[in-house]
């Protein structure tokens, strides 16, 4: 060797280079790990997708690898999805174009993947004002079809370090493609996937990027059955490539007074309801109202007539001594003057169906 090194002395300072090195890496590995905000989310998020993927029973049949499990732990079980479609009241034909549109073609993928021109949709979008049913109808098109269901929460798709973020909105749809058939559902959909424009956030971009050429990739294999469902309130905010990519579009409008009453009564029909209340009415009282308004409105009520107990039998709550009085009409119409004056004071405004008479 030059400069009188001896090849043993070149062989020593190599390896002891090479030992620094490794031992620098590590530490600067257990640091980083250490100054890492989400590890203990991230570990708690992989114990999580554990249990869910064990209860599944698929835990050994595939491998997921650090960002699949991550997504998987939001993951639900259809056998425990406890929303039906007889829970969602008056949309009987948005049901009915649903079944024919997403659920018939999961159940009968075998058959329907034959055709092209058959196989369910790789995109659905629900619209609408806020409340009136979006999700649950989510969850029981899930439950209907018997498709695993992956409610997708936005912020998990964030990570402070470069090029995270994109593995992870990768791994959506490839822990979605090894779970098929499978419904990604994405929540305020606007808010990820909204109009791009020169100011968006590059990691921002590269994430929309990526979900599109991911999700075109969907339409190349008839046999897989992924579907990307989403939800907005703002339909016109969601990007105009986005919407191209999801057909199947829904509106889930304000219930007409036909469906208030069809909602109120499915809400009250486990509970016991006094021969004075008018249900017809009710509906009639609360134009402009939501589904989650009509929810909001009958437990108020069922709170009222709680009060409505002497001091005594309110102490004996819960015995079997006694028992809940029925909702009357008069606790309805409390809870809907209640509702009434917090839209006045929220919105400045009421309908005059609002008025009680």
């Amino acid at each position: 060797m030059s400069d009188g090194l001896t090849r043993g002395e070149f062989v020593s300072l190599v390896l002891r280079l090479a030992a620094a090195t490794t031992i620098s890496f590590f530490t600067m590995k257990v640091l980083m790990d250490a100054l890492d905000p989400t590890k203990k989310q991230k570990l708690a998020a992989q114990k999580r997708a554990k249990q869910i993927l064990n209860r599944l029973g698929i835990s050994k049949d595939i491998k997921l690898n650090e960002y699949e499990m991550l997504i998987a732990s939001q993951l639900v079980d259809p056998d425990s999805i406890s929303v039906k479609f007889e829970d969602v009241a008056g949309l009987d034909q948005l049901i009915e174009e649903l079944k024919q549109a997403v659920i018939v073609p999961i159940q009968k993928r075998d058959l329907f993947a034959q055709s092209s021109l058959m196989t369910a949709p790789k995109g659905v979008l629900l619209h609408g004002p806020p409340g009136c049913g979006k999700t649950m109808i989510a969850k029981a098109t899930a439950r209907e079809a018997g498709a695993r269901f992956l409610n997708l929460d936005i912020s998990s798709l964030t990570d402070k370090w470069y090029g995270e973020s994109q593995k992870i909105a990768g791994a959506v749809f490839t822990l979605a493609e090894k779970l098929q058939p499978c419904i990604i559902f994405i929540d305020e959909i606007d808010s990820l996937l909204r109009v791009r424009d020169q100011h968006d956030h590059e990691a921002t971009a590269m994430i929309k990027a990526q979900f599109m050429q991911l999700w075109d990739g969907l339409a190349t294999d008839n046999k897989c059955t992924v579907v990307v469902m989403g939800a907005t309130n703002r339909p016109k905010d969601v990007d105009k490539a986005i919407l191209r990519r999801m057909p199947a579009t829904f509106r889930v409008g304000l219930p007409t007074v036909q469906q208030r009453r069809a909602i109120l009564t499915t809400v009250l029909r486990m509970e016991q309801t006094s021969d004075c209340v008018d249900i017809w009415r009710v509906a009639k009282l609360t134009e402009g109202f939501s589904g989650s308004d009509l929810r909001e409105l009958c437990r108020v009520a069922a709170l009222c007539r709680i009060y409505r107990l002497p001091s005594n039998q309110m102490e004996n709550l819960g015995s079997n001594e006694t028992q809940l009085p029925p909702i009357t009409m008069e606790d309805l119409l409390g809870s809907l003057a209640k509702m009434r004056e917090s839209k006045i004071e929220c919105e400045g405004t009421i309908p005059r169906s609002f008025e009680l008479d």
